[in-house]
């Protein structure tokens, strides 16, 4: 029973965190935030992964998503570092996230709740093929937005992590004892051979 219950919590803490990386994903995506599409990429595969050996009773598939929750805890860190500007990490390096190819942001910047954006017209500091706009009115800025999401990210893997160590413990302890007890290898129990001759013995009276 205990089993059945790590197995079905891993499962719902999996299902959100897929959840919640496609609900992050998209928003990256129409950002052009172009490093968090391909680090939610591998998370999303790492956690269809971790679903898949929950599943079938893999402990090395949970093994391995443990591994990236560990990874996946430290960019998620890195990003909140990157939001809030702590130390020499700055918003204005923008090549982190878009790997130098545009200019653009988080998609949260413009269409943050009760955001109103202003386009500045005749403004000699945007290059050719962009626009200069001014943000105001937000309730929430965006920087704090992405790290809200993060920290939700960082909340998942934590429990996810604890989940996964623990079916992967059970797994294992349930393969040990059924080596125990023979299992499937060639010691265990052998039916007797028949023999396929027949010695006949004459019978007196």
């Amino acid at each position: 029973m205990g089993k059945c219950d790590g197995r079905c919590t891993l499962l719902v803490i999996c299902s959100l965190q897929l959840v919640a990386a496609l609900q992050r994903q998209v928003f990256d995506f129409l950002g052009y935030q172009w490093a968090p599409i391909l680090a939610n990429f591998l998370h999303i595969m790492a956690v269809i992964l971790g679903m898949f050996g929950t599943v079938q009773f893999r402990s090395r598939y949970l093994i391995f998503y443990a591994v990236w929750l560990v990874l996946w805890v430290g960019w998620n860190s890195f990003i909140i570092c990157f939001y809030l500007e702590v130390g020499h990490l700055s918003q204005d390096r923008d090549f982190l996230m878009t790997f130098n190819t545009s200019l653009h942001r988080s998609w949260w910047m413009e269409h943050g709740p009760g955001c109103l954006v202003t386009p500045v017209l005749d403004s000699r500091i945007a290059p050719d093929d962009h626009h200069v706009i001014t943000v105001s009115g937000c309730l929430l800025d965006y920087q704090y937005i992405e790290v809200l999401s993060s920290a939700l990210q960082i909340l998942l893997a934590l429990f996810g992590f604890v989940y996964a160590c623990y079916v992967s413990k059970v797994f294992q302890d349930d393969e040990d004892s059924f080596d125990f007890i023979g299992g499937f290898d060639s010691y265990g129990y052998q039916p007797p051979q028949k023999s396929s001759h027949l010695q006949l013995q004459p019978l007196y009276t």
